[in-house]
């Protein structure tokens, strides 16, 4: 059975996961056969270019066409665009995989949740944390599983990148509330509030963030038109920090910005225990570093040995992997489910929990005082 795949959205997420897509076939041979259907969108002259480029049979302009006609529906557009596509399309019975944040709003992410709960786990409904796919994070996993770090006390959690450090940079649909529902909190702030509940959500580690605290900066207020004199405001954070509290009494710390000089996509994670600690970069993503009980200090491990996540699948030890291929690694798990009709994570519940964070996050700021989650 071939799946026909139609996708909402073109640029720097649709090239990403059309890559992934034209990469299954010759790396992951027990992969579904698919087929790139039709590509979605509002300008029908940039939307045929875009087909011919990203390798799709067909274009539209309308999404409520394509939700019923595909057999999977990738939904990349903007925040704004995420929720009533995605919901008419699992009302169709049309499994679908949604960027991160999975909504602008949490009352728009338990919508989707609910559709997604009323599909059933044979329609699958998936969320785009592409990073717990990277292999090291996989190893990372399997330590903490193991229970090698022992009782966790400390998470740390940073995304810095700096692409608005200079205030003339051009205003674009990130910046606007309506558009995007948060700036740095939900592009960036999902991703690490999802890997922390991946690597240590589980009761016997750390457990679900029960408090936190949260602070919000937005440190230029407009921004010129790319194309004319013009500006527009600036109605999103450009960077937050948070301090967790979890069940079994550890910490956490997060942050992100868009502001740090110097880092270019630097996403880390630091894990400490009562027996090791690891820590992970993105932009070292096939290193994995690892302070064991007894050890004088951190081993940096290769993550690219052929038993190790993913890596048979692609080159000899050492032969290094990067960004684009966590998202093969990601359609491949998603659309193997798809094809068996079975559920796959993250889902949008792991979505709709991350959201919950970042809304009590902003919360926070808002009350300026700590706040409890459900």
């Amino acid at each position: 059975m071939t799946l026909d795949v139609g996708v909402l959205g073109y640029r720097f997420m649709g090239k990403a996961h059309a890559n992934a897509m034209a990469r299954l076939p010759m790396f992951f041979p027990d992969a579904p056969a698919i087929e790139r259907s039709v590509l979605v969108g509002r300008n029908e002259e940039t939307l045929r270019e875009a087909a011919d480029r990203l390798g799709f049979d067909s274009i539209s302009t309308d999404w409520e066409a394509v939700v019923d006609d595909v057999d999977v529906f990738y939904n990349l557009g903007p925040n704004h665009v995420h929720p009533e596509p995605s919901i008419a399309a699992l009302e169709a019975g049309t499994p679908v995989f949604c960027e991160k944040p999975l909504a602008p709003t949490l009352e728009e992410a338990e919508r989707m949740a609910e559709a997604a709960a009323d599909a059933g786990d044979d329609v699958p409904a998936g969320a785009a944390f592409n990073y717990r796919f990277v292999p090291a994070i996989q190893y990372a996993k399997g330590l903490l599983d193991a229970g090698e770090l022992g009782e966790i006390r400390h998470v740390r959690g940073r995304y810095l990148q700096d692409w608005l450090v200079d205030p003339e940079a051009p205003w674009e649909w990130r910046l606007d509330e309506d558009l995007a529902g948060a700036g740095v909190l939900g592009d960036l702030g999902a991703h690490t509030v999802d890997l922390v509940r991946f690597l240590v959500g589980d009761d016997d580690l750390a457990g679900d963030i029960e408090r936190l605290s949260g602070h919000l900066q937005t440190f230029v207020d407009e921004r010129p038109v790319d194309d004319g004199d013009e500006t527009r405001p600036v109605t999103v954070d450009d960077a937050y920090s948070a301090q967790l509290e979890f069940t079994n009494g550890a910490m956490g710390t997060l942050e992100a910005t868009r502001y740090a000089t110097g880092h270019k996509n630097d996403h880390t994670i630091e894990i400490h225990g009562s027996e090791g600690s690891l820590r992970f970069s993105l932009e070292r993503l096939n290193e994995l570093e690892v302070l064991r009980d007894g050890d004088r200090g951190y081993e940096t491990i290769l993550v690219t040995d052929e038993d190790d996540p993913y890596l048979d699948h692609w080159w000899p030890p050492g032969h290094v992997l990067g960004w684009e291929h966590t998202f093969v690694h990601e359609n491949y798990e998603f659309l193997s489910a798809v094809a068996d009709g079975r559920s796959f994570a993250p889902n949008f519940d792991d979505g709709l929990a991350a959201q919950r964070v970042l809304a009590a996050i902003k919360e926070s700021d808002e009350r300026g005082e700590r706040v409890s989650l459900e």
